[in-house]
């Protein structure tokens, strides 16, 4: 097999219109009262394929809003950044960035809910509570939303460009006085075949602490701004046209099912790869059974990186909400990983030799 030379792309040739337009903005002039009235339009109605399955549910930003209470950090007492706040201000940032396109509606899920009760609920026996009596928030949550006028066809499948983000108030200590709250924030693409997500290095915040709305609102501009659409989609193509064997993709899932076991001293030799034997079980069976990336229907061609990638991608659809985004992105550096080592390169040879 002869090895593909990748190449540099300009950015500005491959969407001169949205590449040359700028994206300056002014700090100064955002204030948090702007970005609280941001009018997100209402949630959809949940007849897409979801983009998380593992123990959640989907909610209306509606429901977060009107139904559920907001934690405080209790030694002081200060409020937190409530998820509808989060999911504002990101839908503010990123119509700042891409004001000319079309910004569909939020998707959101959520999983492990708080349950608490009214103080005039406090002695009631569990059957006599009324809604009224009960209080609610949710531990964990996601949100993504499309932005379909930016999209590209790869290998037949439609990649909508997408913005979401994670929080999870298990990774806060919310025993302890206010300081830096932390989300997940990412822009990236959706395959709408599935809607697997595609994380890239540039397109990605895994620990963004934040101390205000306002401050979120900011740091969320700038990944948005800094993000290189041309450069992620360039090289998800050329996924399509390598190819691994049988051979090579059983021996990629055996290592990674050793990967799990290895002497520590060995396994911080290799890369990271944080798929557990669940998920490495799925990309098994979807090897045989998935409907949009299994190779046998031209069982001579191989299993190309771009399946392969979507196989990774779909397995990691059963993550918890906290785990998601990093195994999205983990996803991507092996796929790219285990691509540049079917050409040579030594780092990921140990998965597929």
């Amino acid at each position: 097999m002869e090895a593909m030379q990748l190449q540099p792309v300009r950015a500005d040739l491959v969407y001169p219109s949205r590449m040359n337009r700028s994206l300056r903005y002014d700090a100064e002039v955002i204030t948090p009262i702007e970005i609280m009235e941001a009018e997100v339009p209402q949630s959809g109605s949940g007849h897409k394929l979801p983009f998380i399955e593992a123990n959640t549910k989907e909610v209306t930003i509606e429901h977060l809003k009107n139904d559920c209470v907001v934690p405080v950090f209790s030694k002081d007492n200060e409020i937190t950044i409530s998820h509808p706040n989060f999911i504002e201000a990101v839908w503010e940032a990123a119509n700042r960035v891409f004001p000319n396109e079309t910004i569909e509606c939020p998707a959101i899920r959520v999983s492990h809910v708080i349950k608490g009760r009214t103080p005039e609920a406090i002695h009631k026996p569990v059957k006599d509570l009324l809604e009224t009596d009960k209080t609610i928030y949710y531990e964990r949550m996601m949100f993504c939303f499309e932005i379909p006028t930016i999209h590209e066809d790869i290998a037949g499948n439609r990649l909508n460009l997408t913005i979401g983000g994670v929080r999870a108030y298990n990774h806060e200590n919310l025993y302890s006085r206010k300081g830096a709250e932390k989300f997940k924030v990412f822009i990236g693409f959706k395959n709408m075949v599935c809607c697997n997500m595609c994380v890239s290095t540039d397109g990605y915040k895994s620990e963004l602490k934040v101390m205000s709305i306002n401050d979120l609102f900011t740091s969320a501009m700038q990944l948005f701004q800094e993000y290189n659409i041309s450069k992620h989609l360039y090289y998800m193509s050329a996924f399509k046209d390598s190819y691994m064997t049988e051979q090579q993709f059983a021996q990629f899932l055996g290592k990674s099912r050793l990967y799990q076991y290895l002497p520590n001293e060995q396994k911080r030799k290799l890369p990271l790869m944080l798929m557990t034997d669940t998920q490495v079980n799925l990309v098994a069976k979807a090897y045989y059974h998935d409907d949009n990336f299994s190779p046998l229907q031209d069982p001579n061609s191989g299993i190309s990186m771009w399946n392969v990638y979507n196989l990774l991608t779909g397995a990691n659809k059963s993550s918890y909400i906290d785990n998601f985004l990093d195994r999205a992105y983990n996803a991507t550096q092996l796929a790219e990983g285990l691509n540049k080592a079917l050409y040579g390169e030594s780092e990921y040879s140990w998965f597929i030799q």
